[in-house]
Parts: structure tokens; sequence; C-alpha cells
């Protein structure tokens, strides 16, 4: 499945390249994640909380960056997530590139994402519009802190899961306007 979402950080492009590149504090803006371990320079470990409706998930993720390329604000990440219950696995590769836009930064995220198990069953349907709810999420936070890159760190908050109940009825709201967009 190829997932594309795209936001916009009141930033220079080469300040949030350098922090989108640092995974350790950027792995603190995505919904649901945390990373419990640097393997080196190019390769974390973490792991995924997610509630798909009824079903609360923990995904074990390895993250590995394959490709980089400075000059032109794009990378490629790899990772691979199991369902630490056994309710399936995901692979995915994540190409991002960022672009200026008159003095802030254009971000782009195409996602191909491969789901199995019962993950994929459960989950394929709404993965979608949980992905773009997740990316406008990533995407507030990343803003917040760039904007108080300045100031005194504050402790970090726990890990809270995604909120399942919240993304499943926006997911289910976003297929009935489109639906009835196209009648």
């Amino acid at each position: 499945m190829r997932l594309e979402n795209s936001f916009e950080v009141a930033a220079p492009v080469d300040k949030a390249w350098q922090l989108l590149n640092d995974i350790p504090r950027v792995v603190s803006c995505m919904p649901g994640a945390e990373l419990t371990e640097t393997v080196d320079a190019n390769a974390w470990r973490g792991v995924l909380h997610v509630r798909l409706g009824p079903m609360a998930l923990q995904f074990g993720t390895d993250v590995a960056r394959e490709a980089v390329d400075d000059s032109a604000h794009e990378v490629v990440l790899v990772t691979k997530a199991r369902e630490l219950r056994g309710r399936g696995s995901a692979q995915a590769t994540i190409e991002s590139s960022l672009r200026d836009a008159a003095g802030a930064t254009h971000v782009e995220i195409v996602t191909e994402l491969n789901l199995q198990g019962s993950v994929a069953q459960f989950g394929r349907g709404i993965v979608p519009q949980v992905a773009t709810q997740l990316t406008k999420e990533f995407a507030d936070n990343v803003a917040a802190l760039l904007e108080r890159e300045h100031e005194p760190a504050a402790p970090s908050a726990p890990v809270v899961p995604v909120g399942g109940v919240r993304l499943g009825l926006r997911a289910l709201w976003a297929s009935f306007v489109r639906l009835f967009r196209r009648r």
C-alpha cells in the first residue's frame, strides 16, 4: 500500500533537515512511539503503541537509514515491525524529502507499507486515514519542537498509545465524506 503525506513547518530547510535526521530527538514527535535503543548512527530500535478500534497493538520496530542525500534533503528509512503479541507484522520504506517553501519547509513523505497477519485484515481499510492523522500530529509536534528549540528542555511526557477510538472515528468520518462527495 502506498501512502503519500505532506506538511509544512515554519522553519528553514536546513534547520528542519537537521531535526528530522536526528532520530533520537524526532521520535518523540511521533504519536505513540518510543526509542528503546540506538544500534549505531544509522539504526535504531523502538516500540510503537497504536490502537486500531478495539485492538491495542505494540510493535517492536527496527529502523534503518538506508540512504541520505544532504544536498537534496532526501532520506530513505526502512522499518521492520512485529506486533509483540504475534498478531502480525509490517514493513515499510519511507522516503522523505524537504523543499524550501518561502522561508518555511515543505516535507513530503511517501511510504510503501506492507502489512501481514490479523493487523492487515483489521487495519488495511483505515490505515490511510490513520496515517494521515498521525502525519498531521507528527507535523504539529515537529513544528512545536522547532519553535521551542532554544527554550530549556522540559521533562518528557510519558508515552501514550495513539487513540484508536478518536483516530478510528476520524477515519470513518473521512470515509463517509469521501463517499458522499463521489455521489
